[in-house]
C-alpha cells in the first residue's frame, strides 16, 4: 500500500496551482483537473525535481510535453464539458490526455510513436484513466471512425488547421491547435481564416507526418 502523501506534497500542489492562477488562468475545472493530474507519473525520473516547474519536459523518442501554464491555457480556450467527446492529437506521456480525461467524458488521443502509444496506454490504464483511447496511428489524420468531436486539441504544431481534422469536429465544435507561425488558434468548423482567434504566442514542436514504430 502506498503511503499518504507527506506535507510537502500538499504544499507543492498549492503551489503548482498558484503559479497556474498567476498565468491568468481561472477556469475552476481546469484548475482542479491539473491539480488532480501530477506531472511526475509522466515525466522520466530524473526529472522528477522539475515535474511541478512551469517548463516542457522531454520525454522518450525525443519528444516532450508542453509547459503546465501552455497546456493550461490551451485547456481554458478549448472549453472542454463533461459530456464532450475529445481527440487529442499528440499523446507523448500521456499527461494532457489524462487531465482531458477529467474534464469530458470520452478521449481519443492520437499518437505517431509506437512506443509512446504503448507506454501511455499503459500507464493511463494504470491510473484508471479508462476514459481515454489511445490510438497509435498518424495524428494529422486524426479519428474518423469515432468522428464527430466535441473538441478537438493538438499538442504539436502545424501550418494550418487541417481542413480534414475540421470535418471530424461538431458543427458547434471547437478545435485549439499551435501553428508554426508561433501562436495558437482558436478555430470552429465553419470559421473562415479572419475568424480565429489568436489567443498566445508560443513555439510548439511540429507535428510529423506518418508512424514510427520504434527506435
Amino acid at each position: 500500500m502506498n503511503a499518504a502523501p507527506g506535507p510537502e506534497h500538499f504544499l507543492a500542489a498549492a503551489e503548482f496551482v498558484l503559479m497556474l492562477r498567476q498565468s491568468g488562468l481561472s477556469d475552476r475545472r481546469v484548475l482542479k483537473a491539473m491539480e488532480q493530474v501530477p506531472r511526475v507519473p509522466f515525466v522520466e525520473e530524473r526529472h522528477f525535481a522539475l515535474a511541478d516547474e512551469d517548463v516542457s519536459l522531454p520525454i522518450a523518442m525525443g519528444q516532450s510535453i508542453l509547459r503546465p501554464t501552455l497546456l493550461a491555457t490551451m485547456l481554458d480556450a478549448l472549453d472542454v464539458g463533461p459530456t464532450h467527446k475529445v481527440l487529442h492529437v499528440g499523446t507523448g506521456s500521456g499527461y494532457a490526455a489524462a487531465i482531458l480525461g477529467r474534464l469530458a467524458a470520452s478521449v481519443v488521443t492520437v499518437e505517431r510513436w509506437r512506443t509512446l502509444a504503448d507506454a501511455a496506454h499503459v500507464r493511463l490504464r494504470s491510473l484508471g484513466y479508462d476514459m481515454v483511447e489511445t490510438i497509435f496511428g498518424d495524428g494529422y489524420d486524426g479519428y474518423p471512425q469515432r468522428a464527430p468531436y466535441d473538441r478537438i486539441i493538438l499538442t504539436c504544431a502545424v501550418s494550418d488547421p487541417p481542413p480534414h481534422l475540421l470535418a471530424q469536429l461538431a458543427p458547434d465544435g471547437v478545435m485549439v491547435v499551435p501553428l508554426t507561425a508561433g501562436v495558437i488558434v482558436r478555430t470552429g468548423k465553419a470559421d473562415s481564416q479572419a475568424a480565429r482567434t489568436a489567443f498566445a504566442v508560443a513555439q510548439v514542436d511540429p507535428a510529423v507526418h506518418g508512424v514510427a514504430r520504434r527506435l
